[in-house]
């Protein structure tokens, strides 16, 4: 990592790490570690997603369709929560990459102790406003009479788990800025393990329905927290996490705003423009919810991995912009690309195949598999191309630009997507007319960032190369 290439061990009180678990991101090939990095992170992605999936499939297979399509249906009002929270914990990762990269010793153990009494704070009042609006929120979607009381119920515990999901993506977000994305794998993997056993414990044998679930997703959630805290408390030198000296630091705290908070709003904005459509789904009933929900299980998995290589290309351009080197910077864009493109493009077409036995993962109900192979087609397949916004942005985040990205982001997946929801859609009422949508509002996306990143790479590159030469 960035302390064997730079020394800081001059600085007065400095010590070296004695156990580097991490990638050196500043030296050597860049394919491999990309690899090495990326997969990780897409893996736990999955893994995390996979604690909903198996709420849904117990729901649907076990409970009952209504508990699926209140379960499914919620999906974009809690993901605008926890995109605000992730969004915040990449601030936390850019800054302490870039501390990794200047070789800025002391810097960083200010930034992890502010970084986790922030992510308490954060996930308490997140948590507590997710409790408040709930019934509000689900009302505002429009959730179907049928499905509503099981809605509420799950929302609601999933909400109580919020602080410890929180937690667990900051703490990840830490470990990940100097290069270590496996053990945030390995904590989410023991979570997911305790949640399926307990989904299936508490609705075959307790009898507890759609509450069984949701109480088994707050105690899934609140060991991988406790698993990654646990992981910080033993890290070596400025990494490791004294609870004793959870304290917001002034500067540091401003730094992971400026990342953050443009980035949060981004992912709830983002999140809000589905509630939006998921409330035109949500007009077409149970079914079209059941079946949509289903489908986005996949959409998710595909997109961990075009998200995976552009986390990537924030913590990598981080330390290496850092460290002004921006050949290897444009190195790794090209790598993030090719990497992101690739992989999700293979799962796209490989759900899409798979079709209906796919789908019957979480639902047999005939009307529900048609609305959802309409998606997979319309949506999932081409999901691939999101790859050539999300890698750009990450790589404006690592160089410090994280406003830019959001905005063209809420501009396209919001603005855009809302007004075609609201203005085109009507004309026909379609089903496809709607899936459709999601390719259009990518296409504007793709343009705009990419554009914007290399005008942004070219004014940024301009002030290092110098120095790097």
């Amino acid at each position: 990592m960035g302390f064997s290439q730079r020394d800081i061990s001059n600085e007065k009180g400095a010590r070296r790490p004695k156990r580097d678990s991490g990638i050196d991101m500043l030296n050597g090939p860049l394919p491999g570690k990309i690899l090495r990095f990326a997969i990780p992170l897409a893996l736990s992605s999955i893994l995390q997603q996979l604690l909903n999936s198996a709420d849904a499939s117990i729901a649907g297979q076990f409970v009952s369709s209504f508990s699926l399509a209140g379960i499914g249906g919620v999906n974009p009002v809690t993901a605008m929560f926890v995109n605000l929270f992730v969004g915040l914990s990449i601030g936390a990762n850019v800054v302490v990459a870039m501390h990794v990269g200047a070789g800025e010793f002391h810097s960083i153990k200010k930034s992890v102790h502010t970084a986790m009494a922030l992510s308490l704070i954060a996930g308490v009042a997140l948590g507590a406003a997710g409790l408040a609006l709930a019934p509000w929120v689900l009302d505002a979607i429009g959730m179907p009479e049928d499905s509503l009381a099981d809605a509420l119920t799950y929302v609601r515990l999933y909400f109580c788990a919020i602080p410890f999901l929180t937690i667990y993506n900051f703490g990840s977000a830490l470990l990940r800025a100097h290069g270590d994305a496996k053990r945030p794998l390995y904590a989410l993997a023991a979570a997911v393990v305790v949640n399926f056993v307990l989904d299936l414990a508490f609705v075959r044998l307790f009898g507890w329905g759609t509450a069984g679930i949701g109480i088994a997703t707050v105690i899934a959630a609140a060991l991988s927290a406790v698993i990654v805290v646990a992981f910080l408390m033993r890290e070596e030198g400025p990494f490791r996490l004294h609870l004793r000296e959870l304290r917001i630091s002034g500067p540091e705290l401003a730094g992971i705003l400026r990342i953050g908070v443009p980035a949060g709003i981004q992912g709830a904005v983002f999140s809000l423009s589905n509630t939006v459509v998921q409330a035109t789904i949500n007009g077409f009933g149970s079914a079209a919810i059941a079946g949509s929900a289903a489908t986005l299980n996949f959409e998710y998995y595909t997109y961990f991995f075009v998200n995976a290589f552009g986390q990537t290309a924030v913590t990598f351009t981080g330390q290496n912009f850092a460290a002004k080197n921006a050949d290897r910077c444009r190195a790794i864009f090209r790598w993030c690309v090719l990497f992101g493109f690739a992989s999700s493009l293979i799962l796209g077409v490989t759900f899409t195949a798979l079709g209906t036995r796919a789908l019957g993962l979480f639902t047999t109900d005939a009307a529900a598999l048609g609305f959802g192979l309409v998606r997979l087609w319309f949506v999932e397949l081409p999901d691939c191309l999101t790859t050539f916004y999300e890698v750009p942005a990450g790589a404006m985040r690592g160089m410090g630009w994280s406003t830019l990205p959001a905005v063209i982001t809420i501009l396209g997946s919001c603005v855009l997507r809302v007004a075609l929801v609201t203005w085109v859609f009507p004309l026909s009422g379609t089903w496809d007319t709607l899936m459709v949508i999601y390719p259009v509002t990518w296409s504007f996306m793709i343009v705009a960032m990419l554009v914007s990143y290399f005008i942004v790479r070219r004014r940024c590159y301009r002030s290092i190369e110098p120095a790097a030469a």
